[in-house]
């Protein structure tokens, strides 16, 4: 797993009993901590730069070596800040797997839950897909809607679509296993 937060959906994961072989994360965050806590294996890939100057290729490459020295096979990616480019997406194209708090294709990027609120919409929700090279493409695997309250703010509503989130991710995984292969 790919983590950058407080490691709520890697808890939800350990929790359902998804094999984790590492955590690695772009930063010092919480989500090292749980892995720790649960005797899994850690790698801090600490990102050098959030400015201009950030080489995201070589970053990239970075993050491939981190995962084969682990030999893993599929890679899924939760609440990671950082986008990964070609190295990446060459190395486990089709293995990548993340989650996005919309339905997708609407309200890409960072924003997502903003963005739903601020187009006043009655439902957003939760997706899981594998990562594409542009930020937030790929197959859908899953999605499940979550509707918008009158009274919801950002934090409210994201709440509500990661309560889903940590449930649904780690059922996403769970037949990816089962099955042997992410489905085409």
């Amino acid at each position: 797993m790919l983590v950058s937060g407080t490691g709520t959906i890697l808890r939800a994961m350990l929790d359902a009993d998804i094999p984790v072989a590492v955590v690695i994360a772009d930063r010092p965050c919480g989500g090292l901590d749980v892995a720790r806590a649960a005797g899994v294996p850690t790698e801090l890939v600490a990102r050098p730069s959030f400015g201009a100057d950030f080489d995201r290729d070589a970053y990239s490459t970075e993050i491939v070596r981190a995962l084969r020295d682990h030999e893993v096979d599929l890679v899924a990616m939760a609440g990671f800040g950082t986008i990964l480019s070609e190295p990446v997406h060459e190395a486990f194209g089709g293995r990548l797997v993340n989650t996005h708090p919309s339905l997708l294709p609407a309200f890409k990027g960072w924003r997502a839950v903003r963005d739903a609120l601020d187009a006043g919409v009655e439902a957003t929700g939760c997706t899981i897909h594998l990562a594409g090279l542009d930020v937030d493409t790929g197959a859908i695997l899953a999605q499940e809607v979550v509707p918008v309250r009158d009274d919801d703010t950002e934090e409210t509503l994201h709440e509500r679509i990661k309560q889903v989130e940590r449930r649904l991710y780690p059922a996403t995984l769970r037949a990816i296993i089962e099955q042997g292969r992410v489905p085409a």
